[in-house]
């Protein structure tokens, strides 16, 4: 007997979803899960391979290349174009992100303006875009995918830690989504709308990361888990979970939810919930070891820390 497939008959759009890594495996979680996705990058051939990768696990896909940094790169449209091609977007998952760490005063104003055009510019745009056709038919799932360097370093003194001592760019702009985030809920509640961000625990294990080779097995989180939180939110009832500033372990202990792999059909040794208390205690102590208190306890509804 197949199993019943929590994004039957809806549509999602996922940004940033050509290289491999954090949006191309939500991408595929939703497709297991029967969700027709819509991938944009500027990458062309890696859309595609996304594309490949999607429709080996019966999904349909559909390849829109955009340039979310340039205002003019083709993301005005970019909603409409999904909603041409497959229906209405019923799933947002804003995952395309610009980082990079280094002292305030070196960054130059083309480079804060890349970084704010794609971090936050371009997740209000397509918001902005989706949530009409969401409101007409009461239903609308948005997550934007957001950062631990969005957080406010506790101080003096401070953490020394690269959030911390050189955050100022990436860190501002993920905090501005999160501020977004949460107005955004805020003025869709009650219209059948959830809109959440979703900070990972810990750096996502992506081929690029693991190509670099400085991954310490004990500071990453796999791509499943991500996904597999990302795919909670897009699944979520919108009265109960919405404005949410999760984090993607914390998110999986406090709903008991299994992680599977991407095709939704094999449980993920190790990474269960009964798992996963053990491994945030871990990061939460080697983030203290360098100054961070209590790093996962932020005192806000938005992040609860789910009695870890």
């Amino acid at each position: 007997m197949s199993r019943e497939r929590a994004c039957e008959g809806r549509v999602a759009l996922v940004t940033g979803a050509s290289r491999g890594g954090t949006g191309t495996a939500v991408a595929v979680r939703l497709a297991a899960e029967g969700a027709a996705v819509a991938l944009t990058s500027r990458n062309v051939e890696g859309l595609e391979e996304a594309a490949a990768r999607v429709q080996e696990v019966g999904g349909t896909a559909l390849v829109l290349p955009c340039d979310l940094r340039d205002p003019d790169g083709g993301r005005g449209t970019l909603v409409a174009r999904a909603a041409a091609e497959l229906g209405p977007v019923d799933i947002l998952v804003n995952s395309a992100a610009s980082n990079g760490y280094k002292p305030f005063e070196q960054w130059t104003a083309p480079e804060l303006d890349a970084i704010h055009q794609l971090d936050v510019r371009a997740p209000w745009d397509l918001m902005a875009q989706a949530v009409g056709s969401m409101r007409e038919r009461g239903a609308g799932w948005i997550v934007n995918l957001t950062s631990f360097s969005g957080e406010l370093p506790p101080g003096p003194p401070f953490p020394r830690l690269l959030p911390a001592t050189g955050g100022s760019a990436y860190g501002a702009s993920k905090a501005a989504l999160n501020r977004l985030t949460v107005s955004v809920a805020a003025e869709t509640y009650g219209q059948g709308i959830a809109v959440n961000a979703l900070t990972p625990q810990a750096a996502i294990a992506t081929p690029a990361l693991l190509a670099g080779g400085w991954i310490d097995p004990a500071l990453y989180e796999p791509l499943e888990t991500i996904a597999e939180a990302t795919l909670a939110l897009c699944t979520c009832d919108a009265t109960a979970l919405t404005g949410r500033i999760a984090y993607s372990l914390q998110l999986l202990v406090e709903l008991d939810r299994p992680v599977r792999d991407l095709r939704g059909e094999t449980l993920v040794d190790g990474w269960q919930p009964d798992d996963l208390r053990a491994v945030v205690a871990e990061h939460t102590r080697r983030l203290e070891r360098n100054g961070w208190p209590r790093p996962f306890d932020l005192g806000r509804v938005h992040s609860p820390p789910a009695a870890l």
